[in-house]
Formats: structure tokens, sequence, C-alpha cells
């Protein structure tokens, strides 16, 4: 993949997001995205970081004390873990519906 290719993928992908975090209470849940970043800040002011990493083609969450890196998947589609090839928009809907404490999907 290269870099423009990963760019609109990547560009698609914080769309997607964006629009799932526009349908929740801006007091529960705000999505600031900019610079290659999407930053969620939660009622309790904690944040999870969603970023693009453009030199190695990934998208990186961090969550509280944990991360996951994610390459796109040529063959599905999907934004996939490097390390278990679980997909991003599970767990990203699983961390943000347990934060948030209420169902959260990321259609």
């Amino acid at each position: 993949m290269d870099s423009q290719q990963f760019r609109l993928l990547a560009d698609q992908c914080f769309s997607r997001l964006s629009k799932a975090f526009d349908d929740v209470d801006p007091d529960d849940l705000d999505a600031m995205a900019g610079d290659g970043m999407l930053t969620l800040e939660f009622k309790d002011r904690s944040k999870f970081i969603i970023s693009r990493q453009s030199g190695n083609h990934q998208i990186w969450v961090a969550a509280g004390a944990r991360a996951w890196h994610y390459r796109h998947d040529d063959a599905s589609g999907a934004w996939v873990d490097d390390k278990d090839g679980h997909d991003f928009y599970k767990n990203v809907a699983a961390i943000v519906s347990a934060k948030l404490g209420r169902p959260l999907s990321i259609n």
C-alpha cells in the first residue's frame, strides 16, 4: 500500500468513527479530530486517542493503560490488530461502550 492509499483509507475510517460518535451526548463523549488524530474525551476527563501512523501505515488506539496497532487487510477490507487479528471497529465500540456504560455501535 502506498502513502496516498493509506491516507484515503485512514480518512474513511476516521469519518466512520466520527459519525458513530456524533450520536453520543457530548456531555458523555466529546470527539475532537485534527492532525491525523481523533481524541475522545469522556465525562470524567479521561481520554482515548486514535491516531494515524503514516510511517508504518497503521492506526493506533490508546485507551487507558492499553494500546493496539491496526493495519489494513486488503483481502478482507478490514482494519485488523497486528498481534491477534481482531477487528478495529469491534474493539473501539467495545472499549468506548465499556467507558460509557452503554452500548455503542459503529456502522
